[in-house]
């Protein structure tokens, strides 16, 4: 499995608007796009090759909604960009990694995304991500 950067750093919050306002203000750093998938909305934030990714739920049987309730307002997920998300999938598959997606779907940007289980990788939650040529 190729990993070529990591895509981005997820950060879940209570208020977009809010962390929004910071990230810009504080960092004077600059909106890249925003999206709503499912029951999540999320805004992406380039510095440098990297991105930050605010996340905000917008009902309650959101993932998002579940890690705030149960953790709070923090650091959510790491997301590695990978060149083939279905061999890296297969790869890890073989090495015993446990995956909360079996099958890659659809989520930020268009991006083909799985996510890993926690379980697996040290209680850290990974997303893998290919991202769409044209993005």
């Amino acid at each position: 499995m190729k990993i070529k950067r990591i895509e981005h750093v997820a950060i879940a919050v209570n208020d977009i608007a809010d962390s929004m306002k910071m990230l810009e203000d504080t960092f004077d750093l600059k909106l890249d796009f925003d999206e709503q998938i499912g029951q999540t909305k999320l805004a992406m934030y380039p510095v440098g090759e990297t991105y930050i990714e605010l996340l905000q739920a917008l009902g309650p049987e959101s993932g998002t909604s579940k890690w705030i309730e149960e953790k709070g307002q923090s650091l959510f997920h790491l997301c590695f960009e990978v060149e083939d998300i279905d061999s890296a999938l297969d790869e890890l598959r073989e090495k015993g990694v446990k995956l909360l997606d079996e099958t890659p779907r659809t989520g930020h940007g268009g991006a083909r995304i799985a996510f890993l289980n926690p379980e697996s990788t040290g209680n850290i939650l990974i997303e893998l991500a290919e991202i769409p040529a044209e993005h």
